[in-house]
């Protein structure tokens, strides 16, 4: 540094103003480096976490819903999982210094400026979900711990039933629907009416449920509490159509073939793939798709098409479209066409997020054994 002062010495530049200026680019640098430093940490923290967090769960959706496509046209569903996000920051900085002397001391000027840059290098991990994980996760049949959870979550008993049983006693629930879009009509407008009539029941306060083992075997025990006043219609009609007592106040689900007792009831649930398999006879695929061939047309008994919507009505629909949905919870595109939640849907956004949480607590029957894709972004 000395010498570099000598040297504007002998060009005729001060001394004092030029130490006076090395002061004030170092204060600059300094200032920088101290303003990029506090953006680190915390302040890192809480940006970048929200992003991530933001991209993961709309990625997330949005997979999920081109797996109920997907199923609708009868091509392979395949999940990759975010196992992990490493991130990493690296700092570069730079300082420069200009001076011009013109004839006259009096006008010599002195520029100096810094930057800092901050560089983030994200590194993602996915597993994808195949093999023993799969079979676990996907094709085993939703549990009855996971209804109890699912209902004292808050969530709807009529949406449960609907979406995660195919009997209930010798009442189906569409169970050809829940694999490849079927070609005759299913079954399905007696249990439609259960369900409705244990909603009622839910609303009314008048219905509890607990989870516990009953011979060894997992069990769901519905307990009905009698109407203060007149009514009661729909306890009757419940119980009627399961075969119980009229005085019956408790109805025991059991998945257990060989469970026989009072107020016992068989039941069958979906698995999960099962349940995606039902909820994508909501995917309304476009015309072209349809007259193609390239879906299943379901035929009533008379020979007419079937409308899906009967079953899937106050649970989901997915719309397609030409042209990107722009007020959508979720879309996707496939075969050339968009395909989507609307925003304003709130039923079919509520079965949606349910189906992600059944999808979640699905996840912990299986322990991850599958190979980790690790992928660096951004280099």
């Amino acid at each position: 540094m000395r010498r570099f002062v000598r040297h504007i010495n002998f060009l005729g530049f001060p001394q004092k103003i030029f130490r006076f200026a090395w002061l004030a680019l170092m204060a600059c640098v300094s200032g920088a480096m101290f303003a990029a430093c506090a953006g680190m940490g915390p302040g890192a923290l809480e940006q970048d976490r929200n992003n991530y967090n933001i991209a993961i769960q709309k990625t997330n959706d949005e997979q999920l819903l081109l797996n109920l496509v997907r199923l609708k046209y009868r091509d392979t569903p395949f999940f990759l999982e975010v196992s992990s996000i490493a991130t990493q920051f690296t700092f570069s900085s730079s300082a420069d210094v200009s001076a011009t002397f013109p004839e006259s001391p009096a006008f010599n000027v002195f520029g100096f400026g810094a930057g800092v840059a901050r560089t983030e290098r994200p590194t993602v991990s996915y597993s994808p979900l195949q093999g023993e994980e799969f079979i676990q996760r996907f094709l085993s049949p939703v549990s009855l711990k996971t209804i109890s959870l699912l209902f004292h979550s808050g969530w709807s008993i009529d949406r449960i039933l609907r979406l995660c049983f195919q009997h209930i006693h010798k009442i189906k629930n569409a169970p050809g629907a829940s694999g490849p879009t079927p070609e005759r009509a299913p079954e399905y407008e007696k249990f439609a009416n259960l369900s409705r009539l244990f909603r009622h029941l839910q609303v009314r306060g008048r219905l509890e449920m607990e989870y516990g083992m009953r011979g060894g075997t997992p069990a769901l025990i519905l307990n009905i509490a009698k109407p203060e006043r007149e009514g009661g219609n729909e306890t009757r009609e419940i119980l009627k159509s399961l075969g119980l007592p009229p005085d019956a106040t408790r109805i025991i689900f059991s998945g257990h073939v060989a469970d026989t007792g009072p107020g016992l009831i068989k039941v069958e649930t979906r698995s999960l793939l099962g349940a995606m398999f039902y909820l994508s006879q909501s995917v309304e695929a476009p015309l072209q798709d349809q007259e193609a061939g390239k879906v299943t047309i379901t035929k009533t008994s008379s020979g007419g098409i079937f409308d899906w919507r009967k079953i899937t009505d106050g649970l989901m629909r997915v719309q397609s479209d030409d042209g990107y949905p722009g007020e959508s919870a979720v879309a996707v595109k496939y075969r050339g066409s968009w395909f989507f939640i609307d925003d304003a849907d709130l039923t079919s956004k509520s079965t949606f997020s349910m189906l992600g949480q059944i999808f979640s607590l699905q996840a912990g029957k299986s322990t991850s054994t599958t190979p980790v894709l690790t992928l660096p972004v951004g280099q």
